[in-house]
């Protein structure tokens, strides 16, 4: 019996809903790094705002607005090459607990063990991008893809 018929269509009907989930999973990553991009932009105009009104900035301020800028880098880094860059993570983690570190230190108590324990989280941290950019560099990625995942000419 010959069914070439039905296996042309399958293979049709299999194409098509590749495409069309291809689509619609696209479609979520880029409105979600468009919104995930616009709050952040949102939170670092308000932040910049909040500073003006208050007519003073503090070191908190300034802390707070490098992590909104790596965080809008790692937006942007994502959105142009479809990688995650663990670095700015490590990076916002350590502008976040050293935000911490300085608020607690000059607002709010004498320094204790807690503030070991959040020096100690920055060293660790540290030595994370230490071993991150160690390994990018010994073991380098075999082929680079673009924004639609293909295999980038790293010779243009």
């Amino acid at each position: 019996m010959n069914i070439k018929w039905a296996e042309k269509l399958r293979k049709g009907l299999h194409g098509s809903a590749d495409s069309l989930g291809n689509l619609c999973v696209e479609a979520f990553h880029y409105l979600a790094l468009f919104g995930i991009g616009a709050i952040t932009a949102y939170a670092a105009v308000m932040t910049f705002l909040d500073m003006l009104g208050k007519g003073g900035v503090s070191v908190d301020d300034i802390l707070l607005l490098f992590i909104y800028l790596e965080l809008g880098a790692m937006v942007g880094i994502y959105f142009k090459t479809n990688h995650m860059p663990i670095r700015f993570l490590l990076y916002v983690a350590i502008t976040a607990l050293t935000r911490l570190l300085i608020g607690d230190v000059s607002h709010h108590k004498a320094p204790d063990e807690g503030l070991l324990y959040l020096c100690g989280g920055i060293l660790l941290l540290a030595f994370s991008i230490l071993v991150v950019r160690y390994a990018s560099y010994r073991y380098p990625s075999t082929k680079v893809l673009d924004a639609n995942g293909k295999e980038v000419d790293e010779g243009k």
